[in-house]
C-alpha cells in the first residue's frame, strides 16, 4: 500500500499535533450566542431553472457581522413515501469553489430530500462577505482575521454560517427538523464536521477528505503549499522569523475541525484517500479519531485528493436511509 503520511495502524491512534486552546469550550459559546442574537431577514426567490418534480430557490439570509449568505434550494413536490414533511440534506463546497449547478442534486431531489447548498462567503458563488478585518485578506481564507483577535477568524464566521443554515431549514414548516443531515468533500467536509459539531441536531454527517484539521502537522510536513498555502504566506509576509510561531497555531487551534469532532452526535460516513498530498490523511484521522458517536471510514489507498469511485453513491444511501 502507498504511504505518503504514516501506516495505517499508526492513523488510526493519532490524536493530531495542533494545540487546541484552553479556552475552546468558552470561545464556541461565546460565538454560538452572537449567532442567537442575528435576524436572518430571509428571502426566497425562484430560479430560472426548475425541474419537473422539484422547486429550485435561491434563499439568501444574513450571517453574523452582516453577510448576505447565498444558498441554492431544490424542494421536492413530494416528500418520501411514509413522510409527511421532507427530510433535508445541507451541501457544503470545496474551498473557492461555490455550490454547483443545479442538477447536481437532483438524485437526493429525486428521493424525496430537500437539498440546500451553500455558497461560502468570500468565495466562488453568490454569497457576499461584509469584511472588514486587516491583514491578509486577498488570496487566504484560513490566516484572515488571525492580527484582530481569535473572534475575528473568517471561518469562526463560516462555521456559524453553517449552523445557522441547519437552524433556518429545521424550522422550515415543510422540513422535517429530526431529519437534517450534511455532507461535502474537503473545505465540504470541515464545514460539514463543523455543523455537526455546533448542531447537535443533525441526523447524519457525511465528510470526504475534510480540510481544515491539524494545521501544525500539514506545516510540519511541509504541505502547506496547496489548500493551506495561506499558512506558508502568513509567515513569509507577517512572520518571516517565525517569533510568534506558537501562538499563532494556537490561535489557528480555534478552528481546527479535530477540536470540534467530539461534539458530534450523529452517525458519520468518511472516505479518504490515503496519498492525499493536499489534506494528508494523518490530519483526517485527528478529526476522525475524536468523533465518539457511531461511524465509519472508507480508505482509498491508492487515491489522493480526488473522485473517489463510489463514494457518492454510498454517501446517497447512507444519508437517505430510513
Amino acid at each position: 500500500m502507498p504511504v505518503i503520511d504514516m501506516p495505517l495502524e499508526e492513523l488510526y491512534t493519532y490524536q493530531g499535533r495542533n494545540p487546541k486552546p484552553a479556552d475552546f469550550d468558552e470561545y464556541w459559546e461565546r460565538a454560538l450566542a452572537e449567532l442567537d442574537a442575528i435576524e436572518a431577514d430571509v428571502k426566497d426567490e425562484e430560479a430560472a431553472f426548475q425541474f419537473p418534480f422539484a422547486s429550485c430557490r435561491h434563499l439568501t439570509f444574513t450571517g453574523v457581522r452582516g453577510a448576505r449568505i447565498h444558498v441554492q434550494a431544490v424542494i421536492p413536490h413530494q416528500p418520501p413515501a411514509g413522510s409527511e414533511k421532507l427530510p433535508a440534506v445541507l451541501e457544503f463546497h470545496g474551498y473557492g469553489m461555490n455550490a454547483g449547478d443545479w442538477t447536481t442534486k437532483a438524485a437526493l431531489a429525486a428521493a424525496g430530500h430537500a437539498v440546500f447548498s451553500m455558497d461560502i462567503r468570500g468565495q466562488g458563488g453568490l454569497s457576499e462577505d461584509a469584511g472588514g478585518v486587516s491583514g491578509n485578506t486577498l488570496q487566504g481564507h484560513i490566516t484572515r482575521g488571525m492580527q484582530d483577535g481569535e473572534d475575528e477568524l473568517l471561518f469562526r464566521h463560516i462555521f456559524l454560517d453553517t449552523v445557522q443554515l441547519a437552524r433556518l431549514v429545521m424550522a422550515r414548516d415543510d422540513i422535517d427538523e429530526i431529519n437534517v443531515s450534511v455532507t461535502g468533500w474537503s473545505q465540504g467536509g470541515a464545514l460539514t464536521i463543523a455543523c455537526a459539531a455546533l448542531e447537535p441536531r443533525v441526523r447524519r454527517a457525511a465528510p470526504v477528505y475534510p480540510f481544515l484539521s491539524d494545521y501544525l502537522r500539514v506545516w510540519e510536513m511541509d504541505l502547506d503549499v496547496e489548500a493551506y498555502q495561506d499558512v506558508r504566506r502568513y509567515f513569509r509576509r507577517f512572520d518571516p522569523t517565525h517569533n510568534g510561531r506558537d501562538a499563532f497555531f494556537e490561535r489557528l487551534g480555534y478552528i481546527d475541525i479535530q477540536h470540534l469532532a467530539d461534539r458530534i452526535q450523529a452517525p458519520v460516513l468518511m472516505g479518504t484517500g490515503l496519498i492525499d498530498p493536499v489534506c494528508p490523511p494523518s490530519t483526517q484521522f485527528a478529526a476522525y479519531n475524536k468523533i465518539t458517536s457511531e461511524k465509519e471510514i472508507v480508505l482509498y489507498p491508492d487515491f489522493a485528493h480526488e473522485a473517489l469511485p463510489g463514494m457518492r453513491d454510498r454517501i446517497f444511501t447512507f444519508l437517505t436511509a430510513t
